[in-house]
């Protein structure tokens, strides 16, 4: 029983990127990279790292919990994490790691949605690497398996250089190639061997 388990969790995307295939006909999801944060039986929650939000910088988050920031820290682009909870921020960072109810994803990751680390960011007293998201993406039990079984998405195990340093537009071209694949060779439909 126990090895079951064990083998079951090595098949949950906790640590994964998610990148969906062109033939992904949802548009909240073309042609995105998905942070998997949480992933069990239970289902799977993740934000997308590749969409900047289009009406929302950090000077607006700052201005609405009244918090004080230096004026260039306002411009910080927020992305748009998902169709779901659209109005929350959620905050993947590097370290340190330990905030307020922070969600450990890997050992030098982490997702919080709370106002500690907003305030520390605001006073540039948080994490060196962030990127602030509204909204989230999810699944429900089972729902995420199956798309990746109908060639949906492809995955890839996160990596912070794509997450913090790569441009925005190069995201999904950089973790696709990541995982050997080449995006320009990609057509938009995905046959089943």
């Amino acid at each position: 029983m126990e090895a079951s388990l064990k083998d079951q969790q090595e098949t949950f995307l906790k640590r994964h990127f998610l990148m969906a295939m062109p033939g992904l006909r949802d548009p909240n999801f073309s042609q995105t990279v998905t942070c998997i944060c949480e992933h069990s039986s239970m289902g799977a929650f993740g934000l997308i790292i590749n969409r900047l939000h289009p009406l929302v910088t950090a000077k607006a988050l700052f201005d609405e919990f009244n918090l004080a920031y230096r004026e260039e820290l306002g411009a910080t682009p927020v992305y748009w994490g998902g169709p779901v909870h659209e109005g929350e921020v959620f905050i993947l960072h590097g370290p340190p790691l330990e905030w307020e109810r922070s969600l450990l994803i890997a050992s030098t990751l982490s997702m919080s949605n709370t106002l500690d680390l907003l305030k520390a960011i605001a006073r540039e007293e948080g994490p060196s690497s962030f990127l602030i998201a509204l909204g989230c993406a999810g699944w429900g039990p089972g729902q995420l398996e199956a798309e990746i079984k109908a060639n949906a998405w492809m995955t890839g195990p996160i990596e912070e250089r794509i997450l913090f340093d790569t441009p925005v537009e190069k995201r999904w071209e950089e973790a696709m190639k990541r995982i050997g694949i080449d995006p320009s060779l990609l057509a938009g439909t995905a046959g089943h061997a």
